[in-house]
């Protein structure tokens, strides 16, 4: 199983989820609803440990770096994921409203488990803070980190990091495949999974012309300022694309990234800089898909969406998700404190988040790392070069 990646082992289990959910044996799926209730818990606990431990040391890792190029690149890879959460919520406002059945017509209730069969036991985790506390700590933590000489508190930091990091890379990810196989089961159980499917599916052709919709624009402005043709630069950024299709990592595509964007013209010292800095800075592939994603669950749930609370929402994932670590599903895990705080999620629906932001997580990080060469032209125009091709 572990020479299969993660995407194919998430299909698998939502596969093995349906048959077990037909099959409709009544003790096994207890067992998998005891389990995706302990997991559960245990991924609320671990909420406000990630945003610690992402986020301080992301701030931090950002305050050490100065310079005028480190500015420039920061506003532009901010704004631009803001603009791409924008544009996202104003398409979803009005398509999501044609293409998604009435609150109410799905499972009842907030979680597909709920009204089904209950497991064998409970096992009660409350977190040792809540998420705003969290956050707040993080960016004390992280500011301190950043102008304080010393590095007592940045290698503690860096050391929770690193666990944090293996518990999601050891523990969550590996899990994850089993917990989604729970949540399909129960939705089959229940009989609605083809609704389902058949919803989310749509959703996600959304987001699909969502994020080209968003790389055409990056490539628009940045050809048009440095002036190169648009399609031709995000041509030569396809195997870039594919690369982070199969990795699922902005930062294991770097290197790809790297020549790519260095091949369209932009200089080598611009490009070694703001590449990897983009890679962890710029997400405007995951913020269309985060923001997408949650408000047609929100939607199908019947809670409230207005322009401001999701405004909001969308400023603070293009913080927080500075912090989301380099592994498949990063940015979601990073995102989780907002989904619960700022949009009102609980434990089900952070569940149905997950499943939902990883089937499209290869496609999000490919907007990512493709974006960023658009970036990197426009700050290497900035800085006073023109594009020259090798």
């Amino acid at each position: 199983m572990k020479k299969l990646g993660l995407l194919p082992r998430l299909i698998l289990g939502l596969i093995v989820g349906i048959i077990l959910g037909k099959v409709g044996n009544v003790p096994l799926l207890r067992i998998m609803v005891t389990f995706n209730g302990i997991f559960g818990n245990f991924l609320q606990f671990v909420i406000p440990l990630i945003i610690l431990g992402f986020v301080a040391p992301g701030i931090g890792d950002l305050g050490k770096k100065a310079g005028k190029l480190l500015g420039i690149t920061t506003v532009l890879a901010y704004g631009s994921t803001i603009i791409a959460g924008s544009l996202a919520y104003f398409t979803n406002s009005v398509l999501l409203t044609k293409i998604l059945p009435k609150a109410g017509d799905m499972i009842s209730g907030n979680n597909p488990e709920a009204g089904l069969l209950k497991g064998y036991i409970s096992v009660d985790m409350p977190p040792i803070m809540g998420v705003m506390t969290a956050l707040l700590m993080a960016f004390i933590l992280g500011i301190g980190i950043a102008i304080v000489e010393g590095n007592t508190i940045k290698n503690f930091m860096n050391e929770i990091q690193t666990i944090v990091e293996s518990i999601i890379t050891k523990i969550i990810i590996p899990f994850l495949p089993i917990y989604i196989a729970g949540i399909f089961a129960n939705m089959t159980y229940a009989g609605e999974i083809v609704k389902i499917m058949s919803v989310f599916a749509k959703v996600f052709g959304i987001i699909i012309v969502l994020h080209y919709v968003i790389l055409l624009v990056q490539y628009t402005v940045a050809g048009s300022l440095a002036g190169g043709n648009p399609i031709a630069l995000i041509r030569r950024m396809l195997p870039a694309y594919f690369t982070a299709i199969g990795t699922q990592s902005s930062a294991a595509t770097i290197p790809v990234t790297l020549n790519q964007t260095k091949a369209n013209g932009v200089n080598d010292g611009i490009a070694d800089f703001t590449i990897p800095l983009c890679a962890t800075i710029h997400l405007s592939g995951s913020t269309i898909t985060l923001v997408s994603c949650s408000m047609a669950v929100m939607m199908l749930n019947g809670m409230p969406i207005t322009f401001s609370g999701m405004f909001g929402f969308i400023l603070m994932l293009g913080v927080t998700m500075v912090a989301a670590p380099g592994v498949p599903g990063g940015a979601v895990m990073a995102a989780l404190g907002l989904l619960e705080s700022m949009l009102g999620f609980g434990p089900e629906l952070t569940s149905l988040m997950i499943a939902l932001y990883l089937t499209q997580d290869s496609f999000g990080t490919a907007c990512n790392v493709t974006g960023d060469g658009a970036i990197a032209i426009i700050v290497n125009k900035l800085a006073g070069f023109k594009l020259e091709r090798k």
